[in-house]
């Protein structure tokens, strides 16, 4: 049996993921890409802000007890009537808008990043089996596939936003709206994953090591997850490096329009919609401020994915 998984192993390709990883010199590329190196940069600010608000920002911007109205509408330190203790200012209800941005960021980033996990796990998952089974499984998957992609992400997202509120009620609702976010961008998102995936496996399933290791009498399965999937996920990396930003967008569109998570735990969306309801009365730092984060995120993705895309294109070497 040993000699076998021996001989499985040397007729499997090296393409897996690591594989690819280790022969591309992504290290050496990112060093020598000054754009790449601050797009990480400013991503892991957000992160690390995000992972840990309570100790990052200046205050609690959404406890009530630490918030004062009569702090409220003051500009940012550089205008006149601005305060040393809130550097950008603050918002309607008094609270300090960099730790606002930061709390918001942190739904934002936690939203649009399990979004694209569930809409990997899905679109992978379909990919795999559609491109393996073939027949009337690769037809029916790929056939909602195409009917899926008739429709927007966002009119999706609204369709699932409205069968919640439908089923669960508006106070249930709120209160589980961040799930509602998740569950929208996973299934508006899962056939930009399921298309390419499932292109890969019929390519790999016409291998000698799968070829052989049907042979042995492995399972399918284990066929999927532990040959076939690793030499798929270079392309899956880079599509979920730009689904991210595209998911933090769709959540502070929903969130904008008053789909998202509540003004109690907001999103940079949520600060957006609130902000700009003041935005021509004068105060138009409650709105812009979180727009500019908002902004800087979505780059800052865009331009990281942008890298990994060159990065691990084997025709750009």
């Amino acid at each position: 049996m040993a000699g076998e998984q021996q001989a499985l192993e040397a007729m499997r390709p090296t393409s897996g993921l690591l594989a690819r990883l280790r022969r591309s010199d992504l290290l050496y590329d990112f060093t020598r890409d000054p754009t790449a190196m601050a797009a990480a940069v400013i991503l892991l600010v957000f992160a690390i802000a995000g992972l840990a608000p309570q100790l990052v920002a200046p205050y609690q911007a959404f406890d009530l007890t630490q918030i004062r109205l009569q702090d409220a509408f003051l500009p940012p330190v550089w205008l006149d009537g601005g305060d040393p203790r809130f550097l950008l200012g603050t918002d309607d209800q008094g609270r300090d808008m960099i730790s606002a941005i930061i709390f918001g960021a942190r739904v934002s980033l936690f939203v649009g990043l399990a979004g694209v996990l569930l809409a990997l796990l899905i679109g992978v998952s379909l990919g795999l089996i559609a491109g393996f089974v073939g027949g009337w499984v690769d037809t029916i998957t790929m056939r909602i596939a195409d009917i899926q992609l008739t429709f927007p992400a966002i009119l999706i997202a609204v369709i699932v936003d409205g069968i919640s509120r439908a089923a669960f009620g508006q106070a249930d609702r709120d209160r589980a709206a961040v799930f509602v976010l998740i569950l929208a961008i996973g299934l508006s998102g899962w056939v930009q994953y399921a298309r390419p995936v499932r292109g890969a496996t019929m390519v790999e399933r016409n291998r000698e090591y799968v070829a052989a290791a049907t042979l042995m009498g492995i399972r399918t399965w284990r066929i999927l997850i532990k040959h076939i999937l690793p030499n798929v996920l270079t392309s899956v990396l880079v599509i979920g490096t730009i689904h991210l930003a595209v998911a933090v967008i769709l959540e502070a569109t929903l969130s904008f329009v008053g789909l998202g998570v509540p003004p109690t735990e907001p999103s940079l969306g949520t600060l957006i919609r609130i902000g700009n309801g003041f935005l021509f009365s004068g105060e138009w730092w409650i709105a812009v401020l979180p727009g500019c984060a908002l902004v800087i995120l979505v780059l800052s993705i865009n331009l990281l994915g942008d890298f990994l895309r060159d990065a691990l294109n084997p025709r750009l070497k």
